[in-house]
């Protein structure tokens, strides 16, 4: 008898445990609602919750084309890019393309993408970001980092920042 109860008494620890909340996720991130967005990708196609995100595989030397707002809402460049997409003749794309870009899994801003004269490898990893983006118009850049929920990397915070960073996208195209 004792051996049951003691029995009963781990299998009901084993489920309560496995159904406590994991306090490194964010709880009830909402989902982006907005309108239907084209998204450049650089890299590999992130995998979101969303249904009205069309993403569409690019390559870095796609990015001079003169008509790149007709075809996006914003371009998402991944990690394995990121030191290529630094260099310098790419900071004036960002700048004068009239769309958002966002930098995922950059540990260094937007600032190396920008600016000719940094080096992307030497510029100083900014704490708790996992994407930044960046957008000008005219004369005026505005600047965003998202960073993780708890600083964990894990499939639920990651999905929050793409809905963050969606309507981000919806904000940036509503101003113009």
């Amino acid at each position: 008898m004792k051996k049951k109860i003691t029995l009963f008494l781990l299998l009901t620890l084993s489920i309560l445990s496995a159904c406590s909340n994991n306090t490194n996720e964010v709880k009830d991130s909402p989902l982006y609602d907005g309108e239907k967005l084209t998204i450049g990708v650089v890299g590999k196609i992130p995998k979101v919750r969303e249904q009205n995100i069309v993403f569409k595989n690019i390559e870095l030397k796609d990015l001079s084309q003169k008509n790149l707002a007709s075809k996006y809402n914003a371009v998402f460049i991944t990690k394995e890019h990121l030191s290529e997409a630094a260099n310098a003749p790419y900071a004036k794309i960002y700048k004068n393309s009239g769309i958002p870009f966002f930098f995922i899994e950059s540990k260094k801003s937007f600032v190396p993408f920008i600016n000719e004269d940094i080096n992307y490898k030497e510029f100083p990893d900014s704490a708790g970001e996992y994407a930044s983006g960046y957008y000008q118009s005219g004369d005026s850049g505005q600047s965003w980092g998202f960073g993780l929920f708890n600083d964990t990397v894990n499939e639920v915070n990651i999905e929050d920042v793409f809905s963050r960073i969606f309507k981000t996208i919806e904000s940036v195209n509503n101003q113009k």
